[in-house]
């Protein structure tokens, strides 16, 4: 792909985040809070975990925090117009490998969409069901990964088409088990463990291909996350907390780790020098 393509898509994904943040303004206009009336409270809301003052009145309880999910919509239109970019494209010759597994580029696209309404229904709702949707598709992303990684640690052999149906089957069952799996296990363990996993196989791929693959990607990649998880602490922490602030600690942390998310997918897509 070179660097023309890939700003054309970079500016696609923009237009079409646009449209969606009128599709928000337009749905916390036109709704009230009363639409989730019945539903289950989350743990969140009845501790106020964050700092955004619940407004029950609006549809979107928490407007900062539910509007900067986008950022996460943004990075997955992107990734999935590369996937499909790369299916269309033939000429397996010139390709990387992530470049000849499609598949994983378009999941991963899917994947960030779904992270991106699943957090926006939690913020709007703050309902209990809103929470466990927003949490299955955090995990996603790290999954998805994993795979990415996992597939990258066989450097001269790529999958057969029947391995790659199979392993994107296995990944999506995994993602439907997290569904439970996240019920049975803290996220301040579990979620750690699957980032530290993850460093662990960039670790290992790129000392495998230090002529192809970036560190500062790499590595910027860990650093936004590692920032990331500090101010959601201090958000939970009520560390400079002010409910009514355009600033919210946590829509930092949908900024952040959407950006984490794209540069750790970004280390396995592109080469040093790729657009060259």
């Amino acid at each position: 792909m070179n660097k023309a393509l890939f700003f054309r898509l970079l500016t696609n994904s923009a237009i079409i985040t646009f449209g969606m943040v009128l599709v928000f303004m337009l749905l916390n206009a036109t709704l009230s809070g009363h639409v989730w009336d019945g539903m289950t409270l989350s743990k969140s809301a009845l501790t106020g975990e964050y700092c955004e003052f619940n407004n029950v009145e609006k549809f979107f309880h928490q407007s900062m925090n539910t509007y900067t999910n986008l950022a996460y919509f943004f990075f997955g239109v992107l990734v999935l117009q590369i996937g499909i970019n790369d299916l269309k494209n033939k000429d397996l010759a010139k390709k990387s490998k992530l470049e000849n597994f499609p598949a994983l580029s378009v999941l991963m696209g899917i994947c960030l969409i779904y992270l991106c309404f699943g957090s926006a229904f939690f913020h709007a709702s703050l309902t209990w069901v809103g929470q466990r949707v927003d949490m299955n598709g955090t995990y996603s992303i790290p999954i998805v990964l994993l795979g990415i990684a996992v597939y990258h640690l066989f450097p001269k052999k790529n999958f057969s088409e029947n391995v790659k149906k199979a392993w994107i089957a296995f990944l999506v069952l995994v993602i439907i088990a997290f569904i439970q799996v996240h019920l049975m296990i803290s996220s301040g363990k579990l979620l750690p463990a699957l980032i530290l996993f993850q460093t662990v196989l960039v670790l290992i791929i790129y000392f495998q291909n230090r002529k192809e693959k970036s560190f500062v990607l790499a590595i910027s990649s860990l650093v936004l996350m590692v920032i990331a998880v500090k101010i959601r602490a201090l958000d939970v922490q009520k560390v400079g907390c002010d409910p009514h602030s355009l600033y919210q600690g946590h829509s930092v942390w949908h900024f952040l780790t959407a950006l984490s998310s794209f540069c750790g997918y970004a280390f396995f897509r592109f080469s040093k020098n790729w657009g060259s």
